[in-house]
């Protein structure tokens, strides 16, 4: 979405040349595969480990990469040092490609001399801006986090309740805050609440 917001704003002419269904195909295509990558090398990961007795899961509300290491007997920093490295180059890597692209859509809004013409260049932005703050937020509080005690396990809890039921629940949330119907919706709910509180 950020290539294709960078291409819209910033080179509107050739939209249609660069964003045609092949690249698009391509963008998914890469997507998918940079996922499998990953879900294979942490399944390599993990495949062969011995775990103690407990077979407790605290420090997250779901299976992952982390805790499972934090309950494997063997020593784990090479594999803690694998999911660090795969974290980094999946999450930063791309977390910055995306920042880089708004960075630059930034630059070009900023030339626009309307102000209404900044103002739906920037409309266009923020709720995919938005969504993927939070979500890399909590990815990187997930899996880039040092392992020198300094979250505890009640942090690493807030961090995948976030990651795994408020980033996606905000996601339609922060969309539809572009749909006129559902700003009217509001702005009517809240209208009414400040009608009820004077009374």
């Amino acid at each position: 979405m950020a290539y294709d917001r960078y291409v819209a704003i910033c080179i509107p002419l050739h939209y249609i040349l660069l964003m045609n269904k092949w690249i698009c195909f391509l963008l998914a295509l890469l997507s998918w595969n940079l996922g499998a990558l990953n879900a294979l090398v942490y399944t390599l990961l993990i495949s062969n480990l011995s775990f103690s007795d407990s077979k407790k899961i605290n420090h997250h509300f779901y299976c992952d990469i982390p805790p499972l290491l934090k309950l494997t007997c063997a020593h784990s920093y090479i594999r803690k040092l694998v999911v660090f490295s795969m974290a980094f180059v999946m999450g930063v890597v791309s977390f910055f490609g995306i920042l880089m692209s708004y960075v630059l859509i930034i630059y070009n809004i900023l030339r626009i001399h309307s102000a209404d013409g900044r103002r739906k260049a920037f409309s266009t932005c923020t709720s995919h801006l938005t969504v993927v703050i939070t979500f890399y937020c909590t990815v990187f509080g997930i899996y880039l986090q040092p392992s020198m005690g300094l979250n505890s396990d009640g942090m690493d809890k807030v961090f995948s309740i976030f990651y795994t039921v408020a980033s996606p629940l905000l996601n339609p949330i922060i969309y539809s805050f572009k749909n006129a119907e559902v700003k009217r919706a509001i702005m009517h709910i809240l209208g009414r609440r400040k009608i009820l509180a004077h009374t």
